[in-house]
């Protein structure tokens, strides 16, 4: 099953769609012993001057889902130093190994490239494999178990060869007979409109077939459960009930933590770590979460109330959050402490 294949089904578009569209939504910071480069390099904001940074970002995770591998081609400058990352074809790139197994370069189109023009990154990475393995070369079988499935039942009303209906006669009847009775029922399902009129003992039995049997509802239903769970995607983003459970607040909050740590984390380490390979030694690349994991307004304002009575928070604070002005005459600021005067001890005369 060629990625381009698995793509055509609605499953897996939407299953890298979440995927690629999740990783859009992160930015990439650069830290220096411990502390945030500001500002953020160059590289990191714009890798790719021909395109911005989300598309760039699209590409990588992209061919990350759907062929387990990614090419990075490096250009620098006079210095040496990186100042364009540029996306290839997975399936153009050619890996080059010594006897040893080690990588010593690339082809690329026939252009020969040496490691330190490429920056390869991969998923599920196989001893004894260059590439990587992804979701989709991993499960060959059931994608192709899938596919299969719905070309048949696409197919089934143009090129299956069941008849529409059965006519049946009480009374041996010779070819023509047949052939006649048999032109008059196509006639009349090709637009004529009025009822069917049969002479003699006729009698006519639609073969009718619900359209849970024509679409093969249950069997699609698994195979779309079947490919979120190959692609780690919570059955709730993939629109698609799981028999015996419920979806709650709280499971689908689950499913989403679990989502970013066991799903989404492993596209940004490979992300962060291809990054920091090509800024200079001692830079460390994190990615930013914070507009992925943005809380629903209810959370949000149960977070703000919960800082506000702790006290490591004020009106003001809260509101510059919520994009608003101050509150005026000070109302929205820290109040000072009110110092408790000591009480006057009664004193006998």
């Amino acid at each position: 099953v060629s990625s381009g294949e698995a793509l055509g089904m609605i499953a897996v578009y939407r299953a890298a769609q979440i995927i690629s569209t999740s990783m859009t939504q992160l930015s990439f910071d650069a830290y220096r012993d411990g502390q945030q480069v500001t500002p953020t390099p160059l590289i990191l904001r714009r890798p790719d001057p021909t395109e911005s940074r989300a598309a760039f970002i699209e590409k990588t995770s992209l061919s990350l889902e759907l062929s387990g591998n990614c090419f990075w081609r490096i250009f620098r400058d006079a210095q040496g130093r990186v100042t364009v990352l540029r996306v290839l074809n997975p399936h153009d790139v050619t890996i080059e190994r010594d006897a040893d197994g080690n990588v010593t370069g690339y082809g690329y189109k026939g252009q020969r490239l040496s490691d330190k023009d490429i920056q390869h990154l991969s998923l599920m990475r196989v001893p004894g494999d260059a590439r990587g393995r992804g979701p989709i070369q991993a499960a060959q079988a059931e994608l192709r178990g899938a596919i299969d499935t719905r070309d048949y039942s696409a197919n089934w009303f143009q090129e299956a060869a069941v008849p529409t209906g059965i006519l049946s006669a009480n009374q041996p009847m010779n070819a023509t007979q047949a052939d006649e009775a048999k032109e008059r029922i196509v006639a009349s399902q090709a637009g004529k409109r009025g009822p069917l009129v049969l002479g003699g003992e006729w009698t006519y039995q639609s073969v009718y077939l619900s359209p849970e049997d024509a679409q093969w509802i249950a069997v699609r239903q698994f195979d779309t459960t079947a490919i979120a769970r190959l692609f780690g995607i919570p059955a709730s983003l993939m629109l698609a009930a799981v028999e015996g459970t419920s979806q709650t607040y709280t499971n689908v909050a689950q499913a989403w933590t679990e989502f970013q740590r066991f799903t989404l984390a492993r596209y940004v380490t490979e992300i962060e770590d291809a990054f920091s390979a090509v800024l200079p030694r001692g830079t460390d690349v994190r990615a930013n979460y914070e507009a992925l994991l943005a809380p629903d307004v209810v959370t949000r304002y149960q977070m703000h109330l919960e800082a506000l009575q702790a006290g490591w928070l004020t009106k003001d604070e809260v509101r510059a959050i919520e994009g608003l002005p101050p509150l005026p005459k000070g109302l929205g600021e820290a109040q000072e402490p009110v110092a408790e005067t000591p009480a006057e001890e009664d004193t006998d005369d």
